[in-house]
């Protein structure tokens, strides 16, 4: 099948049904059920290695990062924690010729993702990689296409997928009927580019850092490492690709959306005048024709004086279901407080274990890619609306732009450093 023809497939049975004629092919020990990982770049990456050591029947074999800094102290944390080495490499590549790595962790800046999914893919691992799995739609649409061409397991970092489950299902069963609107938000008080203080190490490997992508004439790429070339449409996502993602995802499962077929994303730079791209206020609405919603986002300032009930709110015609990360709460249509409830929620290990049991064919996965990246379009589409100043509209079923030849150049990229492309 080609590319087109997998996303269509995909789209019209459901990850499920696309994936269950696939074979999932495991090298783990399937006596001892014990899984060999791999985890790569080593800032968020840590939380991986955190949960993987917190969690049975898993071995981290490899640690690989192109700054050595960070890769001494990673190796550090695994050897007082594991009785089994680990090996540290500055090249992932290496990792993928070892035949016993059962899984690798991507962990990577976004735009690394997709070319080391797909590259890990095709060395036959399962891959774990960290959200948004894709820097722009054409990456999101290969991802898709790599794995289930691959058969492996994948799952994507959006780990609210795993917190939220019990709310999401309590919305599903009708608990304040059926959902019309959905509101997520992101505050927080980010300074001026460049104020981040995460310095590389003097020696880090910059050709690998970098990777697939081109150099860019505009930016140089040593001011914005490690954090802030989340700012740079070259490299970044913008605000809405970084942390929108976490809220986006779950509106769109909780309102039984795939692709919106109206998105406008307004806003801007306002808070520092500096050489930041992507806005760091606006608000992003989405159509889905039954439902609709907006992400929130206040980057440079904490709206401390109106902090919202949850992360995540559902509007139904029968009250309102506030979703946080650790607890649901279900308020009536006039807004008293009906019930509260805990949940699951917690850190990384949930979500990771859920991975590790999947490959063990123990559990269904709560966030296969192609679920993932229906979400993660959702940020892109908004990122080519503000870009473009268009109100974007879309095919319902495949999340493709319909007449917008401006947002068309902006669906994948130009051009990959010699070697890298996908």
């Amino acid at each position: 099948m080609n590319r087109r023809t997998l996303l269509s497939q995909s789209s019209a049975l459901g990850i499920g049904a696309a994936l269950s004629s696939l074979p999932r092919l495991r090298a783990a020990d399937q006596a001892t059920n014990k899984l060999k990982v791999a985890v790569v770049a080593l800032g968020r990456g840590m939380g991986h290695v955190q949960a993987l050591l917190s969690l049975p029947g898993v071995e981290i074999a490899y640690l690989a990062e192109a700054d050595s800094g960070r890769l001494e102290k990673g190796l550090k944390v695994v050897a007082d924690k594991q009785a089994t080495s680990c090996q540290g490499v500055r090249d992932f590549r290496k990792i993928l010729e070892d035949k016993t790595v059962d899984a690798v962790f991507i962990a990577t800046p976004n735009f690394w993702h997709t070319p080391m999914a797909i590259l890990a893919l095709q060395a036959g691992k399962n891959v774990y990689v960290e959200k948004p799995g894709s820097q722009n739609p054409g990456e999101a649409e290969a991802l898709v296409a790599a794995t289930l061409k691959s058969g492996k397991v994948v799952q994507m970092g959006n780990q609210r997928r795993t917190w939220m489950k019990e709310a999401i299902a309590a919305l599903h069963g009708g608990v304040i009927g059926e959902a019309r609107f959905g509101r997520g938000f992101y505050y927080n008080s980010r300074k001026e580019v460049g104020q981040l203080a995460l310095p590389p190490s003097a020696d880090l490997d910059w050709n690998m850092w970098q990777g697939p992508v081109p150099d860019d004439a505009k930016h140089d790429l040593k001011k914005y490492a490690h954090y802030d070339w989340h700012w740079l449409w070259h490299w970044g996502n913008g605000e809405l690709g970084n942390n929108g993602i976490h809220t986006l995802d779950i509106l769109r499962w909780g309102l039984k959306g795939d692709y919106p077929t109206k998105v406008t994303y307004n806003g801007g730079r306002y808070f520092y005048q500096d050489e930041q791209e992507t806005p760091d206020t606006g608000t992003a609405v989405y159509d889905f024709g039954h439902a609709g919603c907006e992400w929130v986002q206040s980057s440079c300032h904490p709206r401390a004086a109106e902090k919202p009930l949850a992360e995540v709110m559902f509007y139904g015609e029968k009250g309102t279901l506030a979703i946080a990360r650790d607890s649901w709460t279900i308020h009536d249509p006039k807004g008293a407080e009906i019930s509260k409830t805990k949940s699951a929620g917690g850190g990384d290990a949930a979500h990771v274990g859920n991975f590790l049991d999947a490959i063990r064919g123990k559990a269904e996965l709560n966030s296969p890619i192609v679920e993932g990246q229906k979400s993660t379009m959702m940020c892109h589409l908004g990122n080519i609306a503000y870009r473009t100043n268009t109100v974007v509209r879309c095919d319902a079923k495949t999340g493709r732009l319909i007449d917008n030849p401006e947002g068309e150049k902006l669906w994948k990229r130009a051009a990959y450093r010699e070697g890298w492309g996908i």
